[in-house]
């Protein structure tokens, strides 16, 4: 079943004021892998991305090694005490229930209950999040604190829940075509991130409204040499579902990352493909290098988001990380403390700019050729000494022509002369632009 929302304008986010608004807007919705939360969700990011289209998949669909699990939904969720007050309520946080909970309703002994209550020690004061996705049972999460004033000898459960065998899980697909032809005009960049999370603003709305501002500033561009698709989907389960649908997209694929975390403090984290020296760990790099932001690289590593999806062996999509303070590094990670709070628009904004940047890479790499390749061509009498563009006269601007010179020879990108020049990616683009422009320079 497929699904596309009116045509209405939407609203452009292109500040982080903006994008943290649409967060603001999604955080209080209760999501999981499954359910009328994440069909929430995606709705709601139609009204930003129109194009946008909903799958439904039945449950028990296979998946490669997996199955399309069962609906979750939940309507409420309390624990009261004997006088009937509810101590522990899902009204009041989303956090409060462990994700896929069992119908329940019964008095249990507190020591009963107890076997079922999570809450950190070390952070008495925060609920955590939990989730029992593929084996039943139920549960509640709460402060430490909460849970150590939890005196009485019996309390009233009840989880107002469903798990439908007959349901569906929900997916987002987003595709702008290319506008003109590259090398290959079928060639794409994908960009993933997850919609499941409940009531985390960091993990992982901020991936989610990052990859709705930047597939809105990609759709306004006249011009697109790459397709650009954007699947959102609940964690792991949805990148399987998805790459089980899609080989064909899957050929397609020449550059790819995973969007998430990207609103909490931290610096910048890339971690690399499984191939390593992709072309997409190269241009992310170089982004990072040139957007001079503090920001770390990491190798390979068969666990964390759905890159472990997309790199799997028999895939090896060229498919990165770039999130900031990885997962389980910050002590909000997973926890109430990931919240509107710990999100700031600077964040967020900074993201989408470094990705506009990764994509104008993308967009722009291109290996030329030395027309005049014997001796070093006369610049002057082609007014390549002169501003191109305004202020771009001096010594740097002259080292980016030679340098294109140089290593225009059929063989290098762009992207190689921008490693070993050290200079911006964008003014060896110019460069290249200005030698195109007379005869000694023309693409390959």
């Amino acid at each position: 079943m497929e699904t596309t929302s009116p045509v209405l304008p939407p609203a452009i986010l292109e500040a982080g004021t903006d994008m943290h608004a649409l967060l603001a807007r999604l955080f209080p919705i209760c999501r999981s892998i499954t359910g009328n939360g994440v069909r929430q969700t995606l709705a709601i990011v139609q009204e930003y991305l129109p194009a946008l289209q909903l799958h439904e998949v039945p449950s028990g669909t296979p998946a490669l090694d997996w199955q399309v699990p069962a609906e979750w939904n939940i309507r409420d969720a309390w624990v009261k005490n004997a006088a009937g007050e509810r101590v522990i309520d899902f009204r009041q946080h989303n956090l409060h229930v462990v994700g896929y909970s069992t119908p329940v309703r019964g008095w249990f002994s507190r020591q009963e209950l107890d076997e079922h209550l999570f809450s950190l020690p070390e952070q008495p004061d925060l609920l955590p999040y939990r989730t029992s996705y593929y084996q039943p049972t139920w549960g509640f999460c709460l402060s430490h604190q909460h849970r150590l004033a939890l005196q009485d000898a019996y309390y009233e459960v009840c989880i107002d829940s469903t798990i439908d065998e007959q349901g569906f899980l929900t997916y987002g697909e987003l595709e702008l075509p290319a506008t003109e032809a590259g090398e290959n005009p079928a060639d794409e960049v994908l960009f993933s991130c997850h919609c499941c999370h409940p009531s985390l603003a960091n993990d992982n709305l901020s991936g989610l409204v990052v990859a709705v501002a930047l597939a809105q500033a990609l759709a306004a561009q006249p011009v697109r040499r790459y397709t650009y698709r954007f699947v959102f989907g609940p964690g792991t389960i949805g990148s399987i579902v998805w790459l089980s649908r899609n080989p064909e997209a899957t050929a397609r694929i020449r550059h790819g990352l995973v969007l998430t975390l990207l609103g909490g403090p931290g610096p910048f984290t890339y971690k690399q493909s499984r191939r390593g020296g992709a072309a997409v760990d190269r241009v992310v790099a170089l982004a990072l290098r040139d957007t001079a932001v503090a920001h770390n690289t990491r190798p390979w590593l068969p666990y964390g988001y759905d890159e472990r999806q997309y790199c799997s062996p028999g895939f090896n999509l060229p498919v990165g990380c770039l999130s900031r303070t990885p997962f389980g590094e910050f002590p909000e990670y997973h926890t109430s403390a990931d919240n509107l709070h710990f999100v700031q628009p600077k964040q967020l904004s900074e993201a989408r700019a470094l990705l506009l940047r990764i994509c104008g890479i993308f967009e722009h790499d291109q290996v030329y050729r030395n027309l005049r390749p014997y001796g070093e061509p006369q610049l002057g009498r082609r007014g390549l000494y002169k501003g191109i563009g305004g202020g771009l006269e001096g010594q740097e601007w002259q080292m980016a022509l030679l340098w294109v010179l140089s290593l225009s020879d059929g063989d290098h990108s762009l992207v190689a002369v921008a490693e070993q020049a050290n200079l911006p990616f964008e003014l060896l683009h110019r460069a290249a632009e200005a030698l195109a422009a007379t005869d000694l320079l023309a693409p390959v």
